[in-house]
């Protein structure tokens, strides 16, 4: 087939689009950097079908109305048979097809028009109007595709046809979604503009007195004459200029060039993890004395290094980088980006303490980076889970050859002027880390990432750095052990440990010029609301990472006591406690903040989700979050563990993670069960006696004076259901969330911690059922559905607002339960 001269069959839909001299923001957007009128969301009444090539362009084809950001998987059922198996989230992948029909104003003839995809999973290929414009494979990667030489213009419309390819699986190691999962945009420049990701903003020189900050800009002629005129750039803070600079310039026709720029700013707001502090760079291309091309680059002004001795320095600070990993689908809401989404899991994880997050493994969407800059989080930005050998039979490294500089740059072109970013990861845990072409590769990859973005450093997610037997892993060498090839090629500026954390004390012996970073710890498991005794007993689960697992629960449940771990990691409390004990070690990032779809380590099906997040599948904490809390945080905590519902006279165990405090005393029905107070490194205390039901309080104290108090009381027979949205008030932008946390509780308003009925969803009014789910890693009920069991005693319901203002009544039901009702207001 000809796929410049096939041309499908198309239904068409009517968009304009509207462009005036003032700054405009596409709907859904806040961000500062998308506040232009070069570009708009593409993201509306698309056409979608799951179908392969030939029924496709059948009549019958049962094309259905969508927006974007969609993932299909997410919408099928679970099932042990689907290719991407329990790894990939027991999920299907497929074949699917989008179509947008569209119509661009005679006036807008004279522009270039480009569509920029956020990201495809996987194996995209676009026409538009029947003409071919390339395909990408990687599903992680944004890509820009020129329209303007194919385009209609007036009332004759136009046809973007997109191919997602899918069905080769498994092809990654947890779950990748499938479709356009990221957001769409259609840009329009004049052909003297800057090209996408065309500006580089650094700061060589900074301190509290004033900062240097540097504009590197490239820009295209797409005219048939050379262009003569002024680039000039403003710094902007608070809506303010702070300074501002010109540089005439003369570029001929068809050419890109380049410009670079020197600032000055005087008492410069610093961004770091307590203030993210951010400037603009607008930059505009004036000829004649007027505005052609106008592009704005969010930037943040800071100083930072790894130090041999002190670990990370921020502004001149010592900073622990108490980070977490995360990978990209958003729990019930699949792999598909919504902003807000995204925006909660940061808040619930700032909200613990944490101060970094890892992109496990791949480039992120632009909107998380955009909200990390916002929020103050130390980004380590990785690129790859594989290069040339495979960690699946479709993976990635199907295509390493031809396509892994490509990605390398374009990631680092797309991301480099984020302030968030500080590390640049070029791989994670890659089999070639053992051999000379690991060290090849590497150094290729360094070199690569340095050319375009010589500001930050390179490192790796190696397991271990250093050659281990499984025997000597446990031993803290006095003597340097011979590195791996990747570790001792000499590409990395930070040498980066996945797990192996009895090895961290001795890194300045195996390792003494290069700095260290913790890329990837712990792997504790365990389940949300579940219990085991004795709880000061450690399980490891499975024995082996080899060999597959034949033990634990029948019914898939890890308690939720800090007590279980894999092979190769560690319990939270263990690994935090090497790390805050040595200044050199900058940091660590934990394996994961948040459970995530696939990889169910220890077990397989039914489980199709992981149990290593410190917080579960719906954003529900786990126990081990208070634990973080307690220490990453200066609020006051105290948290007691378990629930307060087991046998008359079975010996239970209770854990008390506090802060701020000297002891904490344990009263069960008035009666003191003793003080504990924390010895040595010591992160919790522990009671242990005979349950009995009734009220289990807890008070911390400090210097005698009472700190906080906690209850802890039995639960009668669930009675009631209670609903607390997230947010009350949200916008009626047709894409902002609210999450709904819906509680069993008795009659008396106490969660019932081991109730998991089914609550039944009603909504009237302007919004709709974006997801449901629970967190429990082992059921197989649709997220997409209108009801879902709850996991010991807790559900979460997700609203997606319409655009429409007004209220939006959320309803829940369940057999023998007292419904409840809640309302949101869309704004």
């Amino acid at each position: 087939m000809n796929k410049k001269r096939f041309l499908f069959p198309a239904l068409f839909l009517l968009l304009n689009f509207l462009y005036s001299c003032k700054t405009t923001t596409p709907e859904g957007i806040e961000t500062e950097s998308f506040k232009t009128e070069r570009k708009a969301s593409f993201n509306e009444n698309w056409q979608f079908v799951l179908e392969d090539s030939l029924k496709m362009t059948s009549p019958e084809a049962d094309w259905r109305t969508i927006n974007l950001p969609h993932d299909w998987s997410i919408e099928g059922e679970f099932s042990p048979n689907h290719p991407a198996g329990v790894g990939g989230g027991a999920l299907p992948g497929g074949l699917g097809w989008y179509k947008k029909t569209f119509k661009v104003e005679e006036s807008d003839s004279t522009k270039l028009t480009a569509v920029t995809f956020d990201g495809v999973y996987q194996n995209s290929e676009v026409w538009i109007n029947g003409n071919y414009l390339g395909s990408r494979p990687n599903g992680y990667i944004g890509f820009q595709y020129d329209l303007t030489p194919y385009l209609n213009y007036g009332d004759e419309p136009n046809e973007i046809l997109v191919k997602v390819d899918n069905s080769d699986q498994p092809n990654s190691r947890w779950y990748s979604g499938s479709g356009i999962y990221r957001n769409v945009w259609l840009t329009q420049t004049d052909k003297l503009h800057v090209p996408l990701w065309g500006t580089f903003v650094t700061t060589p020189n900074v301190s509290k007195d004033s900062a240097l900050v540097q504009v590197e800009v490239r820009m295209a002629n797409k005219y048939s004459g050379a262009k003569n005129g002024i680039l000039e750039t403003s710094l902007v803070y608070n809506d303010q200029e702070v300074n501002s600079t010109v540089s005439e310039f003369e570029i001929q026709a068809q050419d890109t060039s380049g410009i670079t720029q020197q600032i000055q700013v005087n008492q410069p707001q610093l961004w770091s993890v307590d203030d993210p502090q951010l400037y603009s760079a607008v930059t505009r291309i004036k000829v004649d004395g007027e505005i052609v091309d106008e592009y704005i680059t969010q930037f943040g002004i800071r100083d930072f290094r790894f130090d041999l001795e002190r670990g990370f320095l921020l502004n001149g600070e010592q900073v622990k980088i108490k980070g977490v990993n995360n990978h990209h689908d958003l729990g019930p809401l699949g792999a598909a980006v919504n902003k807000r989404a995204i925006e909660r899991q940061l808040e619930i994880m700032k909200e613990m303490g944490v101060n970094g997050i890892r992109t496990a493994h791949n480039p992120p969407a632009p909107e998380l980076l955009e909200l990390t800059d916002k929020m103050g989080f130390i980004v380590m930005a990785e690129s790859f889970d594989m290069w040339e050998r495979a960690k699946t039979e479709n993976d990635y490294s199907n295509y390493w050859q031809g396509w892994h500089e490509r990605d390398m740059r374009d990631m680092i072109l797309r991301d480099r002027n984020h302030p968030s970013i500080f590390i640049w990861s070029i791989g994670n845990e890659v089999p070639e880390q053992w051999s000379d072409r690991g060290a090849e590769i590497g150094t290729e990859l360094a070199r690569i990432t340095k050319e375009v973005d010589p500001t930050r450093p390179v490192t790796a997610g190696m397991n271990p750095p250093i050659h281990t037997s499984e025997d000597d892993v446990t031993l803290q060498f006095d003597e340097p052990q011979q590195p791996n090839a990747l570790a001792g090629s000499g590409a990395l500026d930070l040498i980066g440990y996945n797990y192996a954390h009895q090895t961290w004390p001795k890194h300045q012996v195996n390792f003494p010029n290069t700095p260290f970073i913790a890329t990837e710890t712990t792997s504790a498991l365990a389940k949300r609301g579940y219990y085991e005794f004795p709880s000061d007993t450690v399980k490891i689960w499975p024995v082996r990472w080899d060999i597959p697992f034949d033990g634990g629960n029948p019914d898939n449940t890890i308690s939720a006591f800090d007590q279980v771990r894999t092979p190769w990691g560690s319990t939270h409390e263990a690994t935090w406690k090497v790390i805050k004990k040595h200044d050199f070690l900058s940091g660590f990032y934990i394996w994961t903040g948040f459970d995530y779809l696939g990889e169910p380590t220890p077990y397989g099906w039914p489980s199709r989700s992981s149990y290593f997040g410190i917080v579960d599948l719906a954003g529900f904490p786990k126990d081990s979050y208070y634990m973080y809390k307690s220490e990453w945080t200066t609020e006051d905590v105290l948290h007691i563990l378990p629930h307060w519902n087991w046998e008359e006279g079975q010996i239970v165990d209770v854990w008390a993670y506090y802060n701020n405090a000297d002891e904490v005393e344990l009263f069960l029905n008035g009666e003191s069960q003793g003080v504990k107070s924390k010895e040595g490194d010591d992160l919790h205390v522990m009671w242990r006696f005979p349950f009995k039901k009734g009220i289990l309080r807890a008070v911390s104290r400090k210097d005698g004076q009472v700190v906080l108090e906690k209850e802890v009381r039995t639960a009668g027979a669930p009675a009631k259901l209670a609903l607390q949205p997230d947010r009350t008030t949200i916008k009626a932008d047709g894409q902002d969330l609210s999450f709904v946390t819906v509680t069993i509780t008795d009659e008396n308003g106490t969660l019932a911690p081991r109730a998991n009925n089914v609550v039944h969803f009603e909504v009237k009014g302007g919004g709709k059922i974006e997801a449901v789910g629970s967190g429990d890693p082992t059921s197989h009920e649709s997220f997409k559905g209108i009801s879902h069991s709850a996991l010991n005693g807790k559900v979460l319901v997700v609203i997606r607002a319409g655009k429409e203002a007004g209220p939006v009544e959320l309803s829940a039901t369940a057999d023998g339960l007292q419904q409840a009702t809640t309302t949101i207001n869309l704004e």
